[in-house]
């Protein structure tokens, strides 16, 4: 069968985001009113699979996401045949 996987990746909480930082100051200079940003990755993956929850926590596990840094959620969409 062949999936489509939604994962989005995200620093853990209290952990430094530069990228997150930069921007948010920058719409803050345009006027607006940011208390906080952070930017997450966003991963679409289609694929084939018996088990596609197995597939994707590996995934995830295995090069996606930092355990250490990173916390991630994800939804699966079976395509059919």
């Amino acid at each position: 069968m062949k999936y489509k996987a939604k994962i989005i990746v995200r620093l853990k909480e209290g952990l430094n985001d530069p990228e997150g930082r930069v921007i948010g100051k920058a719409l803050k200079n345009l006027g607006y009113k940011i208390a906080d940003l952070k930017v997450p990755k966003y991963f679409e993956v289609v694929f084939e699979s018996e088990n596609p929850e197995k597939d994707v926590e590996e995934m995830c596990r295995r090069l996606l996401a930092n355990p250490v840094i990173h916390t991630y959620e994800y939804s699966i969409e079976n395509l059919g045949e």
